[in-house]
């Protein structure tokens, strides 16, 4: 593996499904050692999900040696103590007080390692009247506001199909941990980086709180379109559909010409942005009036020529055959024991000088305790054998 920018950094996850385990995929990505402690005989319950055959853990969990450790029992913490002492990050997801309980809270841990980094993800963050509850992506996506404004107006408000409130929650927390690594570096105290996800969310809300405190405006559920923002949509082809974004004036100009209506760049229904948003829906039928009337190949091959934003709705057949998606690499397929056809996608960003890689897909339960108990901890094998009889380890 080429050693991706976190060379030399090392990270315990202790926690589990995405929120967390997200933080700790990116942390890895990029070259930082990322041990996942998960309960003996149990493991996290990603390594039984996905669609069709489970998947999914083999991308969360790639670069990230796993091991096992029962944080309920008082040798298991004290294992824990001693691997968090020769570690930079410690990231969780548990509900706030779950670690406390389990006397590893960031006070008592701080006593021991100065500089530690703890990176927290919950549903509400560490305080607040909301802090202690159950808290799940969904709800984090309802409350941040992003559920209201997801799918079309005549339905309910709908899932964007992937669990992004996590995402986002576990990504903020990634960035957390590398503003307060620099912190530490110029004072050398660590520090706790709290990442709500229902708060992640709401960073993403654009102008929504303004446009309602100053205007009066709340924002609505508007499908495919922009509102007042035109030609941004998506529009049928004779063979499937293709999204087409020529909001800006120039751009549009170059669109009517695609067209061959180079007289609608100047029409002072749709010359200027104004204009094209108090005439959206004409604007968009009639765009759709000639994209119908070509294949999706011809209408990209004209947009491309022209200098118009388009683009073909992806699903993951159309990734794979992709010569962009080929050229930098943007899918990697991964060596697996058990599956022979594993394509993800790959490390983002790309960095020119210290790029990160996937090495390797989530590994099997405990299968690095014998490097991590044995090598880093210097435990014996007939110690290391009494605690996995005794359900330590």
């Amino acid at each position: 593996m080429q050693q991706g920018g976190l060379h030399g950094l090392r990270a315990i996850e202790m926690g589990q499904l995405i929120a967390g385990p997200f933080c700790g995929q990116l942390m890895g990505d990029h070259g930082a050692e990322v041990i996942k402690i998960e309960q003996p005989g149990e493991g996290d319950p990603m390594r039984s999900w996905g669609r069709g055959k489970p998947v999914w853990f083999p991308v969360i969990g790639r670069n990230k040696k796993c091991i096992t450790l029962n944080l309920r029992t008082p040798r298991g913490q004290e294992l824990a103590r001693a691997l968090i002492q020769h570690s930079d990050f410690l990231i969780e997801n548990f509900r706030p007080g779950t670690l406390e309980k389990w006397h590893l809270g960031f006070e008592q841990l701080r006593a021991i390692h100065r500089g530690l980094i703890m990176v927290r993800v919950s549903g509400y963050g560490q305080t607040g009247p909301y802090a202690s509850r159950a808290g799940y992506g969904s709800i984090g996506e309802a409350m941040g506001g992003m559920r209201y404004l997801a799918g079309d107006p005549s339905t309910p408000p709908s899932r964007v199909g992937l669990s992004i409130g996590d995402a986002l929650a576990a990504t903020f927390a990634c960035l957390g941990a590398m503003i307060a690594l620099n912190h530490r570096h110029q004072t050398g105290e660590g520090q706790v980086v709290d990442s709500a996800i229902y708060e992640a969310v709401l960073a993403m809300m654009e102008s929504t709180v303004p446009e309602y405190t100053e205007a009066g405006v709340i924002r609505e559920r508007t499908g495919s379109i922009l509102p007042k923002i035109a030609p941004s949509n998506v529009y049928k082809t004779s063979d499937g559909q293709i999204l087409i974004g020529a909001n800006q004036d120039s751009v549009w100009r170059r669109l009517a010409q695609c067209m061959g209506q180079a007289e609608l760049g100047t029409d002072p229904r749709f010359a200027d942005h104004v204009a094209r948003g108090e005439h959206q829906a004409e604007i968009d039928a009639l765009i759709e009036a000639w994209t119908s009337t070509l294949t999706t190949a011809a209408v990209l091959e004209k947009m491309h020529e022209g200098g118009v934003p388009a683009g073909q709705i992806y699903r993951a057949p159309e990734m794979l055959t992709d010569p962009q998606f080929a050229q930098r690499q943007s899918l990697v397929k991964v060596p697996h024991p058990t599956f022979e056809n594993l394509w993800m996608q790959n490390v983002a960003p790309k960095l020119s000088q210290s790029p990160g890689a996937v090495a390797w897909p989530g590994a099997a339960l405990g299968e690095h305790n014998e490097e991590i108990y044995g090598g880093l901890l210097g435990l014996g094998k007939s110690e290391r054998d009494e605690l996995q009889a005794q359900g330590v380890i």
